[in-house]
Formats: C-alpha cells, sequence, structure tokens
C-alpha cells in the first residue's frame, strides 16, 4: 500500500508515532456473484481491496476510488457489511498505525478488471466456492458480505471496574 502524501506530511511532525486513520475494504461482486481480488504488490497474496480515506472523503467515496484506482472497475456501495478497529501495526520502517475499517459490499457497475496501478500484480474475479488462499481477515469480510445480516459492530466485552 502507497503512503498518501497527507500521512507523510503529519509524520514529518509525528515521527513513528501512532496515527488512528479511517480505512475502507471493499468486497465487490459482479452479477454472476463472484467476488473482486487483487494480487498485492508488497506482499504477493491476494487480498480484498482497500485503502485509506483522504482529508474530507466520505467511506462510501473512498471505497469507490479505491476499487478503481487497483482494479478499473467502477462499483456502487450497497450495505456496510462491518466496522471495526483494528490491531496497531507497526511497519518495518517503525511507523505504528491503527486502522478504523469500514467494510463495505459494493455491486460492480462496469470497467475491465485489471491491474491499474503498482499497488497490484494481478486482479481477477473469483467465484466464492473456488477463492484463492486468503488471510482469515479477508475472508471473514467475504462472508460477511454475502450473509444478507445487519451490518456488524465489534463492541468490546465491558471492563470489569477497578476496586
Amino acid at each position: 500500500m502507497t503512503t498518501p502524501d497527507f500521512i507523510r506530511r503529519i509524520r514529518e511532525s509525528a515521527g513513528h508515532q501512532l496515527l488512528l486513520l479511517p480505512g475502507v475494504t471493499a468486497i465487490v461482486l459482479d452479477d454472476r456473484g463472484r467476488v473482486l481480488l487483487g494480487r498485492r504488490s508488497d506482499t504477493g497474496r491476494w487480498s480484498v481491496v482497500g485503502g485509506i480515506a483522504e482529508p474530507g472523503e466520505q467511506p462510501a467515496e473512498t471505497v469507490v476510488r479505491e476499487v478503481y484506482e487497483e482494479t478499473a472497475v467502477h462499483c456502487v456501495p450497497e450495505r456496510v457489511v462491518l466496522v471495526q478497529m483494528l490491531e496497531p501495526i507497526t511497519y518495518p520502517n517503525g511507523d505504528v498505525c491503527q486502522f478504523q475499517d469500514i467494510t463495505f459490499r459494493c455491486r460492480a457497475t462496469g470497467g475491465e478488471a485489471r491491474v491499474n496501478d503498482h499497488e497490484s500484480l494481478d486482479v481477477d474475479w473469483f467465484d466464492v466456492d473456488a477463492l484463492p488462499p486468503l488471510e482469515s481477515f479477508a475472508l471473514d469480510r467475504i462472508h460477511r458480505a454475502l450473509r444478507d445480516e445487519p451490518t456488524w459492530f465489534e463492541i468490546p466485552a465491558p471492563v470489569a471496574d477497578a476496586p
């Protein structure tokens, strides 16, 4: 994932300290029920499409932009699937980030699936019963998107009062 310019500017003064960042994940389905995946250039693994919101950008706009930037597919967000705060990540350069992710189920509306930027090595549609190896978070989000259940918000267990 490429670091957006606005985060680079923040890092100039914030150093490596923890940054809370708004992120989105797109589970894009075509009219045949296939899932759009990209093979990431940083890990070589297949994954769902996602990215970071730009300042002032609404999450639904972010998901549409990220899908197009990475895959050349146009999409429409249909519903929010999952809202959760992810565990902090420490990158090799020492930067620490924690993403608040909003996962959207999206419907493809046009475009031709292809590599559209330097973040992907490959882009393709996959039948749900023939997915390539994926990390558990990606599989979980795909399965949640396929179910017609209410949006799931991760709510932590209450903390017991200290004595």
